[in-house]
């Protein structure tokens, strides 16, 4: 009789790394919600840029207006991708704002620059210009008790190198969060405040005169999309402060843990610019990072925003 014995399972040394990082590895990246029924374009070609997260539209030219069929159409491709890219459409700041009023009123920013309309923010980045909200990922005016649907930014001059903007999916990175997280913050509310990112370039006279305007608020850390019913994680790193009811290093702890999100790639988008571009976000949905690797070059972007809704 033959006696057979197994080989000594391998011991390994220790090989944990610090817990609350950034998951490297497989993720899960549905474009779709569950259940969304992915149908042809029948206006323009959506050429996709990313996985989950934008797509450049070709067909279509911004500054006619859009029939009631088309704007159905863009309003889905929006839906869908979260982010048009829309080249070479150098509108007149007047077509900028009438394209983007096919989704609503539009809103003003009293703490921003602007343009020939109060309606229209303008970064004029030159050498030695306010950085303003540049080399940070964020979601717009997530301060406000309704925050913007979605913005439409066109660049007016481009550097030669440089400049370009990156959004993410916030959708993509919410479904990507380990279970014991997403039950930690499903039904768990964060408040937003205006200061903690504007301070990073104004000085507290500019800040002082807004405080009653816009008092801190309380958005949902995880918002469902009011049009696809999606999940999202809603909270960033230039207007979030703390998460309702915990302790503060606990709360600050997992924001820090929330806010890395946007930071993995395949959750991205890039886009390189050129004079004239378009891109229109979907900001219930996404954060965007405009990159300011451009001195000593001048670069100028507008931006129209849309009012949105109370998240939810």
């Amino acid at each position: 009789m033959t006696v057979t014995t197994s080989a000594p399972v391998p011991v390994l040394r220790d090989h944990r790394i610090p817990a609350d990082g950034v998951y490297e590895g497989v993720r899960v990246l549905d474009r779709l919600p569950t259940g969304a029924e992915e149908r042809p374009y029948e206006l323009f070609e959506p050429v996709p840029q990313a996985r989950t997260i934008g797509a450049e539209i070709r067909g279509v030219d911004l500054s006619r207006p859009l029939t009631d069929a088309l704007r159905e159409e863009l309003n889905r491709a929006l839906l869908e991708w979260k982010v048009l890219f829309f080249r070479g459409q150098h509108l007149t700041s007047a077509a900028q704002r009438a394209f983007a009023r096919n989704w609503g009123e539009l809103e003003t920013n009293p703490l921003l620059a602007t343009g020939d309309a109060d309606e229209v923010v303008r970064f004029d980045k030159a050498a030695g210009a306010t950085p303003t909200f540049e080399n940070v990922w964020h979601t717009d005016v997530t301060f406000r008790e309704r925050p913007a649907l979605g913005a439409v930014l066109q660049l007016r001059e481009v550097p030669p190198f440089g400049g370009d903007t990156l959004w993410a999916d916030m959708a993509a990175a919410y479904d990507n969060l380990p279970r014991e997280v997403r039950e930690r913050v499903d039904g768990a509310y964060a408040v937003h405040d205006y200061l903690p990112g504007f301070a990073r370039f104004y000085p507290a006279e500019r800040l002082a005169p807004f405080q009653e305007q816009f008092p801190p608020v309380q958005h949902p850390v995880v918002r469902r999309h009011p049009e696809t019913g999606r999940r999202m994680l809603f909270v960033n790193a230039s207007f979030t402060t703390h998460i309702v009811g915990m302790e503060r290093r606990e709360s600050d702890r997992l924001l820090r843990l929330l806010f890395q999100q946007a930071h993995v790639p395949e959750f991205q988008v890039r886009f390189r610019w050129q004079r004239g571009d378009v891109a229109f976000w979907d900001n219930r949905a996404t954060q965007h990072y405009a990159v300011n690797d451009y001195a000593p070059h001048r670069r100028v972007a507008e931006r129209v925003a849309i009012a949105g809704d109370r998240p939810f």
